[in-house]
């Protein structure tokens, strides 16, 4: 049956469409994530550079070079410098703290100062956002002159895992959506569902059923239909082939008037017979002690 037939590929159309603009919107969404991931986290390491400028600043050096950045994990940094520098603690927790204030990124993070020689820690402390779970030891006490690397461990804030759930993420959803739809393409399902089906000419076999100017084309011959023949067969032609309960036809025929007609339906199907007579491959028939099939020998 074409009608079914159409039906059915709407189905698998709408389904193709949907999860193509589902998996669409997951991507932008993930790459929009992502790229205000790799903002800040350059922004961050402008303020690494930052820290080792005022650094060298604060020890007394305006000339030498703050190296560049060095990422050695995840979430560590490394600040290298040209030339060796004394410093104080003091100083360096005061400006870590107010410069990562100004990164969103930072909120929790561990200092270790290294001697570039053997990597043995000189100074170290930990900042918190809760300011109680701070570990800061041994200020006020000046570093020799040395070679030293600053390295900045950051709390993870699972943004790398966040963007990457997106997309793989995504993939099971998309496969539950699948199969939801899938399940619901069946060819009596989808014709059941189809009372609202708002195709203006159905196919009954070789006839042509023209639902909006309620009239039948058979083999060139147009038959008109009255109102209440139009809606009996277009909820025989959205199902053929299967029985349609004699209660379902007077309710959906005449329940919205407030009235439901017992024999009167038998009389707008025996109007249909006859007008069907001209196509000898489409009959109504009554399934007894149920209701009534539109049958179609193709």
């Amino acid at each position: 049956m074409h009608l079914s037939l159409n039906l059915i590929s709407g189905k698998h159309k709408y389904l193709f469409g949907s999860m193509v603009l589902l998996l669409i919107s997951v991507i932008c969404v993930a790459f929009s994530v992502e790229d205000k991931a790799d903002f800040d986290m350059a922004r961050r390491e402008i303020l690494l550079r930052r820290i080792g400028h005022e650094l060298l600043l604060q020890s007394g050096d305006v000339k030498s070079r703050v190296l560049p950045i060095k990422k050695i994990a995840e979430n560590e940094y490394q600040i290298r410098f040209e030339k060796d520098f004394t410093f104080l603690p003091d100083s360096l927790v005061n400006i870590t703290r107010r410069l990562l204030a100004k990164n969103p990124l930072a909120p929790d993070y561990v200092v270790n100062v290294l001697n570039c020689a053997d990597s043995s820690v000189a100074y170290g402390y930990a900042i918190s956002k809760n300011k109680k779970n701070d570990i800061v030891a041994c200020i006020g006490r000046t570093q020799p002159k040395a070679c030293y690397w600053v390295n900045i461990k950051f709390k993870p804030t699972g943004i790398n895992t966040t963007t990457k759930g997106y997309l793989l993420g995504s993939l099971p959803f998309l496969a539950f959506v699948g199969f939801v739809f899938l399940r619901s393409v069946k060819p009596r399902r989808a014709l059941s569902d189809a009372g609202n089906y708002t195709a203006d000419m159905l196919t009954l076999g070789t006839a042509w059923f023209d639902v909006k100017n309620r009239k039948l084309i058979i083999k060139g011959k147009t038959i008109g239909l009255t109102g209440t023949e139009t809606r009996v067969l277009r909820i025989f032609a959205l199902s053929p082939n299967e029985t349609i309960e004699r209660n379902r036809l007077q309710k959906e025929i005449w329940e919205d008037e407030g009235v439901i007609v017992g024999r009167s339906l038998d009389m707008f199907i025996s109007k249909l017979r006859k007008k069907l007579e001209a196509d000898p491959n489409i009959n109504i028939v009554v399934i007894r002690g149920k209701g009534y099939k539109l049958a179609i020998n193709d």
